[in-house]
């Protein structure tokens, strides 16, 4: 009798960078659902740890209970690591300890980091692993020595300090989760210092690490061969230029909107100062974008506001980055389409390079696979 043998499982980094999110998650899971990790000493449950692991992993903030009240130093303490761990990718842990050991990094390591970043390129993969940890912790320290001179006076030192690295964290990752009070981040609304440190974050997280590097890069030339500062914008790759130009536009264009829309509402920004209400809108136009933050009341906001929020939400932040949603990239190559169409012109061009059909491809893709399950979900709700 002939036994057909079994194929082995194929391997697929897609499919192994899924699975190690779902493990964080049921880690995640299982440490919050733990007594210790609630404030009343009772767990949580397996459905509500299952909610907060897999809202801190996949870096969005939405919560089933408040963070600062019903969770321990502990359960903060997992939250964090599980906001740090999605928003750099599993991946870059794995290959941070396997540095550390000084084990070689296989070519399936090396598949998983470029599947991980987007990366069109296996070489230099563990180089570009060592850039991102290095600029990440660089970033994530200076927001939290700004954030702690904010938090310290206010909450002691050792709390202050543990407050600044959780906030800067995750307002790196664009996750949203605070500890600071009941309100989010509504009673600092007129903060300047704790207001531009978090947005700042957010910004540099969301902006992608292959723009960080380029953007390095650039500055390094610009020193080095005396560039003006003209020469040094065009030295950018075309994937940085649409990516710095498509940031710059929403969160300018966001922060009018919301201040024109806001600025006269009692139950937000009404009661505020003229400054405070500026830095408000831009916080708002900031956070909006996958970060969970706010400084003022979401409930409140007008309806034109609130669809606002869905379209800012809907794009997100840019490649390679923190941020989720369809991407700036995206709507960018997809707007740039559209006026080729209106002009007549069969080709999409931008900064006068062009566009292949393939990206253009990809992004239509996204965009209404992304369309489609927002649509389902929301008739689900």
């Amino acid at each position: 009798m002939d036994i057909k043998k079994e194929k082995p499982l194929k391997y697929n980094p897609t499919r192994m960078i899924v699975l190690g999110f779902f493990i964080v998650v049921c880690i995640g899971t299982i440490l919050l659902a733990l007594p210790m990790a609630s404030a009343d000493g009772k767990s949580i449950g397996l459905l509500d740890a299952l909610f907060t692991a897999t809202s801190a992993t996949c870096v969005n903030g939405l919560i089933v209970v408040n963070t600062m009240i019903h969770w321990t130093l502990f359960g903060k303490i997992v939250i964090l690591c599980l906001i740090q761990i999605g928003g750099l990718g599993f991946m870059t842990f794995i290959i941070l300890g396997l540095m550390v050991l000084r084990k070689k990094i296989t070519l399936s390591d090396r598949l998983l980091i470029k599947e991980s970043y987007n990366q069109n390129s296996l070489m230099g993969m563990v180089s570009y692993i060592r850039k991102i940890i290095f600029g990440t912790l660089c970033i994530q320290g200076i927001g939290a020595i700004l954030l702690s001179i904010v938090f310290v006076p206010l909450f002691g030192f050792s709390r202050g300090i543990f407050y600044g690295i959780f906030h800067s964290v995750s307002a790196f990752c664009n996750a949203g989760f605070d500890i600071v009070s009941e309100q989010s981040l509504v009673p600092y609304v007129g903060n300047v210092l704790l207001n531009i440190t978090i947005m700042l974050l957010i910004i540099i997280g969301g902006l992608g690490f292959t723009v960080w590097l380029d953007t390095v890069r650039i500055l390094k030339l610009k020193i080095t061969k005396n560039w003006s500062f003209y020469t040094a914008i065009q030295r950018l790759s075309l994937h940085s230029k649409i990516v710095y130009l498509s940031t710059i536009l929403l969160l300018f264009f966001g922060a009018i909107l919301f201040f024109f829309w806001e600025c006269s509402n009692p139950n937000t920004m009404g009661k505020l100062s003229f400054g405070e209400k500026i830095l408000a809108s831009c916080m708002q136009s900031v956070t909006v974008r996958t970060a969970g933050f706010n400084s003022i009341d979401q409930g409140a906001m007008t309806e034109v506001s609130k669809f606002i929020s869905i379209l800012l939400m809907f794009v997100g932040g840019s490649p390679g980055g923190t941020a989720g949603g369809i991407k700036t990239v995206t709507l960018s190559v997809l707007w740039i389409a559209v006026l080729s169409v209106i002009r007549g012109s069969n080709h999409t061009h931008m900064f006068h390079r062009s566009i292949s059909f393939v990206t253009l491809q990809r992004a239509l893709a996204i965009f209404f696979i992304s369309l489609i399950i927002v649509l389902i979900i929301t008739l689900l709700l």
